[in-house]
């Protein structure tokens, strides 16, 4: 065989590199050669370092920190033009706080790594494997099906069914990310838009009807993810750096959140409804849509499924208890829930990931010795926001520690100015124009640390400020880059920009109107706002 010992490729004892081969010389560079470097996604990769060392050189604060406030807006410069071109994977990138803050003195390495893991991280992880289990039985296609067959109405009611898909969405939006919410969502929305025609010959009455339940899942998955911190990443980083900035002030627990998260969900989820319905739901689409679309077909899909197997019925039944632990935690100062059992030592992540190891122990029945999941389903699992969200507590405390938050506050100094009932509405307002331009993450990221500086100058309760921000980013509405959902759905080919703004700029509307009315009267309740905060020496 020349001389060359051949060795198969699945042996498990073959080298990784063979021991010969043919060598190749090298060539000089070619012209194609030199512009294979020369590259627009290369350019972009040189454009983070470069915009960091251009602020380090030329930027001057009077900080007294030994410039590390200067080198933390560098590091921030750097990371968000790796985020906004995608020169760099964005886990990539997430990663980079772990070498750079070290490096450019603003925190230890240990301090950084920190920020990657912990009871927020935790939730997440736990939350997501629950979310790959019911992905993999195929729950959330026969909720959604039971859902829209009541929903579908006899005589085939448009405004009726699209409620049902929306209401659905939002409702599997409230215990998994938005965006897995979208991603297992749009099958079953496309699957029922198949039935009717499409194409040159499609009807207007169709062509609108699509598009409503295209955009009903998108933002539906954006609406019902504000409802609890699981629902979207904004919540859980808002949740994490208000832990980070006030660690002895009352937490915000699942149940806390929910009982602001869901009332504001539910009223723009009405909004998001009746703008749909208005927009898109015309006279006469029950007429066009009937001929194409009745309960009939709908139920031949669902009795496919077949009856609900024992797996379906235990992951079903761990994910109620879950989210019966994460209700009961912290219930009111008057009624301690489990959590006091512990002395306050265990979190919402605690049950989280104790919930998802269940799901390892308990067999499915299916064949012997197989258990509900296993290593290899969990291969999905979203690392790239489990990144971000280390990324985003990690930069959270670098502009805290630098000082850089005191710098950045003077920007938005004019809402020193504002008066008590006008300070939600605009904060709203700022942090859903970034939003639109960069993910919601990476707007919260970047505006909570400087909303809880301003708070601190204005003497006002952090979370007056913290909180619309964080809601206010997720109020991408408008393009389809604002945030992966809106992706999802301008890829199925039934909506372009037009419709997105079409429908966004109303419902951006009223969801800034919804957050001004309920921030400073139930947001006042819940999160005692009111009240005076006396731990601001934190931040200080």
């Amino acid at each position: 065989m020349n001389g060359v010992d051949t060795v198969h490729a699945d042996d498990p004892k073959a080298p990784l590199l063979p021991l010969h081969g043919p060598i190749h010389e090298s060539q000089s560079f070619s012209s194609s050669g030199i512009r294979s470097v020369f590259t627009l996604n290369n350019l972009f990769i040189l454009l983070g370092p470069l915009l960091c060392g251009v602020i380090c050189v030329c930027v001057k604060f009077e900080d007294g920190g030994g410039g590390t406030s200067r080198n933390m807006l560098g590091v921030l410069a750097w990371m968000f033009a790796w985020w906004m071109t995608e020169a760099v994977p964005m886990p990539i990138t997430s990663m980079t706080p772990l070498f750079l803050f070290p490096l450019f003195g603003i925190s230890a390495a240990d301090d950084v790594a920190h920020a990657y893991m912990d009871d927020v991280i935790a939730l997440v992880l736990g939350s997501f494997i629950l979310a790959l289990a019911v992905e993999h039985y195929n729950i959330h296609r026969r909720l959604a099906l039971n859902i829209t067959i009541v929903f579908c109405g006899e005589p085939l009611n448009p405004p009726l069914l699209l409620l049902g898909i929306c209401a659905t969405t939002a409702f599997v939006s409230m215990w998994m990310h938005n965006v897995a919410a979208a991603v297992m969502m749009m099958p079953v929305a496309t699957g029922i838009l198949q039935r009717l025609p499409t194409g040159p010959a499609q009807p207007v009455l169709v062509s609108k009807f699509c598009k409503a339940v295209v955009l009903g899942v998108i933002y539906g998955a954006a609406v019902g993810g504000m409802s609890t911190l699981t629902g979207t990443g904004v919540n859980l980083i808002l949740v994490g750096m208000w832990k980070s900035y006030f660690p002895e002030a009352r937490p915000i627990s699942f149940s806390t959140w929910f009982f602001f998260g869901f009332p504001l969900a539910l009223i723009v989820f009405v909004f998001l409804w009746a703008i749909l319905c208005l927009l898109y739901c015309r006279k006469g689409s029950s007429r066009a849509l009937s001929a194409y679309l009745d309960k009939s077909h709908l139920r031949r899909e669902l009795d496919l499924l077949g009856p609900m197997s024992f797996a379906e019925k235990m992951v079903l039944a761990v994910f109620s208890i879950l989210i019966v632990l994460w209700m009961t935690r912290e219930i009111t100062d008057d009624t301690p829930g489990w959590g006091s059992l512990f002395n306050g030592r265990a979190g919402d992540g605690t049950a989280s990931v104790m919930m998802a190891t269940l799901l390892f122990i308990i067999p499915n029945k299916k064949q012997a010795g197989e258990k509900l999941m296993d290593w290899n389903k969990c291969k999905k699992l979203p690392w790239n926001i489990i990144l971000l969200l280390g990324a985003g507590f990690a930069i959270a405390d670098g502009v805290r520690t630098s000082g850089l938050a005191d710098v950045l506050s003077e920007l938005l100094d004019f809402l020193e100015k504002a008066p008590y009932w006008a300070i939600a509405p605009a904060v709203a307002i700022i942090s859903a124009a970034i939003t639109e331009f960069t993910s919601n993450n990476s707007t919260t990221t970047l505006v909570t640390p400087i909303l809880i500086q301003i708070a601190n100058t204005m003497h006002r309760h952090p979370l007056l400020l913290m909180v619309p921000g964080a809601i206010g980013a997720q109020f991408s509405f408008l393009l389809p880059t604002s945030t992966p959902s809106n992706i999802v759905g301008f890829t199925t080919g039934h909506i372009d920009i037009k419709d997105m703004i079409i429908t966004g700029i109303p419902l951006k509307v009223a969801g800034i109107a919804v957050l001004s009315v309920l921030m400073p009267t139930l947001g006042a309740y819940v999160f005692r706002t009111n009240e005076p905060l006396l731990n601001f020496s934190r931040i200080s």
